[in-house]
C-alpha cells in the first residue's frame, strides 16, 4: 500500500512541488525590488493607473501608454501570487521593455481568494480583457492586436482567457486574443486542489476542473502561444507546461515551449522583461515589435 496523493507524490512531496516561495528563500528581496523598480517606471513612462473595468472596488487596471503613440499592440499581463496574494502595483516594472518598443501594457487587478472564489476571479479577468478590447482606441491601443500573458497563477488566468468563447459570452470577435504567453503557469488545478495550497482557495473537484485550461475545450484554433518555465523550478511546473502545450497542439495550435535555463519561479520574470533574453525577444516577436 502506498500513500500517493497525486501521481507519484505523497502529501509532503506534492506540497513541496507547489511551494515556490519555500524553494526561493530570497522571495522577499524580489518583491522589494519589483516594488522599487515599479515605482520608477510609473515616474518615467506615461501611464493611467487604477482605471475601473468593472463594478467591484478591486476591478481596476493600469495602462502604460505606447511611447510612439498608437494604434499599438496591447499586452495584458496577469500577475501571480497563487490567487491569494500579490498586487498589480508590484509588476509595473515589466511594462518598460514593451512600452519602449511601442506596445500598450495593461495590468489588471483582480480579487484574491478566499475573499472571492476562483470562478469569480476568472470572470473578473474576462471583464478586464473585454474592457481593454472595447476601449483600446481611448488609450492608443489596437484592439485587433490584443495579447494576454501571465505568471504562475496569472498563467492559469491567461489560459482561461484563451479558453473563453468571446463571441458567445461578450460579443467580442471569436479571435479577440491574438497570442498568449504563460510563464511558469498552472494549467491543471487538480494537484493544487490536493495540495495545501488549496486551503485559501477552497477548490472542489468541479471548480478545479472548470478552471483548468488543460482540461477545457477550446472554442477556436488557439492563437500563437509561448509557454515558459524555469529550469530551476520543481518538476511539476515543467510537467504542467508540457501538458498544456499538448492541449494547444491537439487543438490545432503550435505552442512554443521554453525551458529558461538558470531561472527559478521568480527570477523568470527578469527574463520575460529583458528584451535581450530569448524569452523577452520571443514575446516581442509575437507582438511584432522585435
Amino acid at each position: 500500500m502506498n500513500d500517493f496523493v497525486y501521481r507519484a507524490y505523497d502529501q509532503a512531496a506534492l506540497d513541496e512541488q507547489y511551494n515556490a516561495r519555500r524553494a526561493v528563500p530570497a522571495f522577499g528581496a524580489f518583491v522589494q525590488r519589483w516594488q522599487r523598480t515599479s515605482e520608477q517606471v510609473t515616474q518615467e513612462f506615461s501611464c493611467t493607473l487604477d482605471v475601473p473595468y468593472g463594478d467591484s472596488p478591486v476591478e481596476m487596471l493600469d495602462i502604460f501608454h505606447p511611447s510612439g503613440g498608437g494604434p499599438a499592440p496591447i499586452l495584458v499581463f496577469f500577475h501571480g501570487g497563487y490567487w491569494r496574494a500579490g498586487d498589480k502595483s508590484w509588476f509595473r516594472f515589466l511594462a518598460r521593455p514593451f512600452v519602449e518598443r511601442g506596445a500598450v501594457f495593461v495590468i489588471p487587478k483582480y480579487g484574491l481568494c478566499p475573499a472571492v472564489e476562483m470562478d469569480d476571479l476568472v470572470e473578473q479577468c474576462r471583464r478586464a480583457v473585454a474592457w481593454t478590447f472595447r476601449n483600446a482606441g481611448e488609450f492608443g491601443g489596437d484592439c485587433a492586436r490584443l495579447f494576454v500573458s501571465g505568471h504562475s497563477a496569472g498563467g492559469q488566468i491567461a489560459g482561461m482567457m484563451v479558453a473563453t468563447d468571446w463571441a458567445a459570452t461578450t460579443c467580442l470577435p471569436a479571435n479577440a486574443i491574438k497570442g498568449a504567453t504563460g510563464i511558469s503557469g498552472l494549467y491543471d488545478l487538480e494537484p493544487i486542489r490536493l495540495s495545501n495550497a488549496n486551503e485559501p482557495l477552497g477548490l472542489s473537484n468541479e471548480s478545479a476542473d472548470r478552471n483548468s485550461p488543460a482540461k477545457l475545450p477550446l472554442p477556436i484554433i488557439p492563437p500563437a502561444s509561448i509557454l515558459a518555465f524555469g529550469s530551476l523550478e520543481s518538476q511539476e511546473y515543467e510537467r504542467q507546461t508540457a501538458a498544456y502545450a499538448d492541449v494547444l497542439r491537439n487543438a490545432g495550435g503550435a505552442p512554443v515551449s521554453m525551458a529558461v535555463e538558470g531561472h527559478h519561479h521568480f527570477s523568470i520574470l527578469d527574463a520575460f522583461g529583458n528584451p535581450q533574453h530569448r524569452l523577452g525577444r520571443a514575446v516581442l516577436a509575437q507582438l511584432e515589435l522585435a
